[in-house]
């Protein structure tokens, strides 16, 4: 059994790396192939049932910070790490897409295999290439709320020339890869702030909601939902990690001396959510696990904690 590995995101100027893992185990999956070769509605569908059907999926992420830290080199292979370091399901060899073995110098080294075109030919490659794909473009999707102008839903960080107009006009965000060429003038010039407007209640709740399920993504989540409701209950955010899907519930609190977000659930309110819990759960596999979360979000936008519920 083998491990695929595949990376999204080498050559943007703006977002993070994200390198995808997976064992397909004995899912059988039609189509999997590249995820440049799918448009973005079947890639969004195929990752649902990598999801559903894989022995095991990491994702591992570098976010643009780090990676003009430390450079492009070894943030695919940190990246690489934090992929498999998520991998439960045993598999007796790595097969990474291209030709550089990011493991080389690790304990894992021996047991890689580098093959071009990987992600066409080898279909856990090909699963990994999706599942990253799909979780960074979300992530971007997300961020294109907090900065409208930038346009990162869609280039999803290319140099494109929309993209380059924004900079030009704007300056640069906490996204952008600043030890990049074309955008080391900007290292010394204040970033711009995510773009807020807290006019109405819905929109603190929208732009706490954005922010938080930014963090998920970060976190190797995947967002299923935003929103969800029924009748009789509603889930801020459903994601899922690995093989356990979160209910999270967002509290955006005006100073962090009005306690954290549990302050905030009432008994009534936990038995709501528990509701919608199972109510949802009844379109999952049985094996999925099941978990309450509570966000909270400080004034400025700042997530001062997510925590699980027991």
């Amino acid at each position: 059994m083998n491990v695929g590995i595949d990376e999204v995101g080498r050559g943007p100027w703006a977002g993070p790396l994200v390198i995808g893992a997976v064992v397909l185990g004995d899912a059988k999956i039609d189509g999997l192939t590249d995820s440049k070769k799918l448009s973005a509605a079947r890639r969004l569908e195929l990752a649902e049932e990598i999801y559903e059907n894989a022995a095991a999926i990491g994702l591992g992420w570098v976010h643009a910070s780090e990676l003009d830290e430390i450079g492009m080199s070894a943030s695919l292979v940190e990246a690489t790490k934090r992929a498999l370091v998520q991998i439960a399901a045993p598999y007796h060899e790595i097969i990474i897409d291209g030709t550089v073995n990011f493991l080389k110098d690790t304990t894992k080294g021996p047991y890689v295999t580098t093959l071009k075109k990987a992600d066409l030919l080898i279909t856990s490659v090909s699963a990994a290439s999706i599942v990253a794909k799909v979780a960074r473009d979300q992530f971007m999707e997300e961020q294109a709320l907090l900065y409208p102008e930038y346009g990162f839903e869609s280039h999803v960080g290319y140099g494109t020339a929309k993209h380059r107009a924004a900079i030009e006009a704007l300056g640069v965000t906490p996204l952008h890869r600043l030890s990049f060429a074309p955008l080391q003038k900007y290292r010394v010039v204040p970033q711009v702030e995510p773009a807020r407007n807290t006019t109405t209640t819905k929109q603190t709740g929208d732009n706490a909601e954005d922010v938080t399920a930014g963090y998920l993504l970060k976190n190797g989540h995947q967002i299923l939902e935003r929103n969800w409701k029924t009748k009789f209950c509603e889930i801020d955010i459903v994601s899922r990690k690995e093989n356990t899907v979160y209910f999270t519930e967002v509290k955006y609190r005006k100073n962090a001396n009005q306690g954290g977000g549990m302050a905030a659930i009432t008994s009534r309110k936990l038995r709501q959510m528990k509701f919608a819990t199972q109510l949802y759960a009844t379109k999952l596999p049985v094996s999925t696990g099941l978990r309450l979360a509570v966000a909270t979000v400080l004034d400025d936008y700042i997530l001062q904690e997510w925590l699980p519920v027991d």
